[in-house]
């Protein structure tokens, strides 16, 4: 599975790569929503791990470009801070919203759940 994981927080989203790959997962991160369209159109991901609240592109508009350009990635978001609303829209569609601090075993369960049962948008 390759995963693409995308949050501002340079320190989280570098750890949360690497603990995803010392356990076998194939992860590439970057702190930009920019930069996360440009990897989607020239590497083809499973899954991506979006912070909700991010500077220029929200999460979830970012879901929104992401899914136009691959229709079969799956999504899982990230908050430190997100309010009701965010909740509610992340969450539309049976998409995993994860309140950070995230455990990567956590991330992971819900990684292992969208592999095996396939995942809603």
């Amino acid at each position: 599975m390759k995963i693409l994981l995308v949050d501002d927080e340079v320190e989280l989203v570098s750890a949360m790569a690497e603990r995803l790959q010392l356990r076998g997962y194939d992860a590439d991160w970057t702190d930009s929503g920019d930069d996360a369209l440009v990897m989607a159109r020239t590497c083809s991901y499973d899954l991506a791990v979006l912070d909700i609240r991010m500077p220029k592109i929200s999460g979830l508009e970012l879901k929104r470009r992401l899914f136009e350009l691959c229709p079969s990635m799956k999504f899982i978001f990230l908050s430190g801070q997100g309010s009701e609303s965010d909740f509610k829209e992340g969450c539309a569609g049976g998409v995993c919203y994860l309140i950070k601090p995230i455990r990567i075993e956590d991330l992971v369960a819900r990684i292992e759940e969208d592999a095996t049962h396939g995942g809603d948008q």
